[in-house]
């Protein structure tokens, strides 16, 4: 089946972030055995690693750190933790996977939150095997994923919050220091904390002090404001 190809999403993601060079290894995530089964069996058959499964959110932010996949295949609605807010912790750590929202829902409030809190892929349960491993396969290259229909929808909430006006404040705009700007662009490029360390060739933790600093100093509150910020002024442009 085809899928629709989305140029940017609202958590201002490129379509095609830095690629991962990575082996592919992935958490699932569903409460369903069943489902959870076949989903593991799908990715083990065609050559992925399955590292690490979990019925529950909290087991999956649990396990995620020694795991360490490089995607994380969650489903929305898990008994403990939703799979939006699993999807914020899993992107909190300090080798983030990026996330592919498996669900039941084509629900537009689920598709949104799910890409505002930072989702790289959306995928409906009703996809097929081979549109699964492909998806895996994209979400890890950096690719934004959505089933047919969901990416048009994602592009015009994006288009409505780059329009939207700033919230009230003052209207001088912070002095950032010349580092935090360069990790600002490097957000807003869709790189993760580890691949911003890598390329500044700083820690982890420098890089996630430098973005909580940044967020303080724009009264922000999540790295998707943060990465609309910085598309909006322009600065996810360049190499």
């Amino acid at each position: 089946m085809a899928e629709q190809r989305e140029p940017r999403s609202p958590g201002g993601s490129a379509a095609r972030e830095a690629p991962d060079e990575r082996p592919i290894r992935v958490l699932v995530v569903d409460d369903h055995p069943l489902w959870r089964d076949a989903v593991e069996r799908d990715l083990t058959e065609a050559g992925l690693e399955v590292v690490a499964t979990a019925g529950e959110g909290a087991k999956a932010v649990r396990v995620a750190p020694a795991a360490r996949p490089t995607v994380a295949v969650v489903d929305l609605q898990l008994p403990d933790i939703g799979g939006v807010e699993v999807t914020r912790r899993l992107l909190e750590g300090a080798e983030p996977p990026r996330v592919l929202v498996l669900s039941a829902s084509g629900e537009q409030s689920d598709v949104l939150e799910a890409v505002k809190a930072g989702a790289t892929g959306y995928l409906v349960k009703s996809a097929g095997r081979a549109e699964l491993l492909e998806a895996v396969r994209r979400v890890h290259a950096g690719e934004a994923v959505y089933t047919p229909g969901l990416a048009g929808l994602v592009l015009g909430e994006y288009r409505r919050m780059a329009a939207a006006p700033e919230p009230a404040g003052d209207p001088a705009a912070p002095e950032l220091t010349p580092r935090e700007t360069e990790v600002l662009r490097l957000v807003a490029k869709g790189l993760g904390y580890k691949q911003i360390a890598e390329r500044l060739s700083v820690s982890h933790r420098t890089v996630q002090n430098h973005v909580q600093n940044t967020l303080s100093k724009l009264h922000l509150h999540n790295r998707v404001e943060l990465a609309r910020y910085a598309i909006d002024r322009g600065l996810d442009g360049g190499a």
